[in-house]
Protein backbone atom coordinates (compact mmCIF):
# COMPACT_ATOMS: atom_id res chain seq x y z
CA UNK A 1 0.00 0.00 0.00
CA UNK A 2 2.82 2.35 0.77
CA UNK A 3 4.16 1.56 -2.80
CA UNK A 4 1.03 2.90 -4.28
CA UNK A 5 0.88 5.82 -2.35
CA UNK A 6 4.22 6.91 -3.76
CA UNK A 7 6.35 6.38 -0.67
CA UNK A 8 10.04 5.86 -1.88
CA UNK A 9 11.04 2.06 -1.70
CA UNK A 10 14.12 2.13 0.10
CA UNK A 11 12.29 3.79 2.60
CA UNK A 12 9.77 1.06 3.01
CA UNK A 13 12.16 -1.49 2.76
CA UNK A 14 14.37 -0.31 5.51
CA UNK A 15 11.43 0.10 7.56
CA UNK A 16 9.89 -3.43 6.85
CA UNK A 17 13.42 -3.96 8.51
CA UNK A 18 14.80 -6.55 6.12
CA UNK A 19 17.81 -8.25 7.81
CA UNK A 20 21.10 -7.30 6.96
CA UNK A 21 23.34 -10.06 5.84
CA UNK A 22 26.79 -8.01 7.18
CA UNK A 23 25.99 -7.15 10.67
CA UNK A 24 28.47 -4.49 10.62
CA UNK A 25 26.31 -3.19 7.73
CA UNK A 26 23.04 -3.59 9.89
CA UNK A 27 24.77 -1.53 12.79
CA UNK A 28 25.66 1.42 10.26
CA UNK A 29 22.19 1.34 8.72
CA UNK A 30 20.00 1.28 11.38
CA UNK A 31 19.27 4.63 11.20
CA UNK A 32 19.25 5.19 7.66
CA UNK A 33 15.92 7.23 6.14
CA UNK A 34 14.72 7.80 10.14
CA UNK A 35 13.52 11.22 9.06
CA UNK A 36 11.59 9.45 6.38
CA UNK A 37 10.63 5.77 8.17
CA UNK A 38 9.11 7.89 10.99
CA UNK A 39 6.87 10.28 8.53
CA UNK A 40 5.73 6.60 6.52
CA UNK A 41 4.80 5.51 10.29
CA UNK A 42 2.55 8.41 10.74
CA UNK A 43 0.98 8.06 7.35
CA UNK A 44 0.47 4.30 8.06
CA UNK A 45 -0.59 5.53 11.84
CA UNK A 46 -3.27 8.02 10.24
CA UNK A 47 -4.24 5.96 7.41
CA UNK A 48 -4.85 2.86 10.10
CA UNK A 49 -6.90 5.52 12.55
CA UNK A 50 -9.13 6.60 9.57
CA UNK A 51 -10.31 3.22 8.45
CA UNK A 52 -11.23 2.01 12.02
CA UNK A 53 -14.05 5.13 12.37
Amino acid sequence: MANEQGWKPDVIERQLAHLEQNEIRAAYHRTTYMADRTKLMQWWADYLGESSK
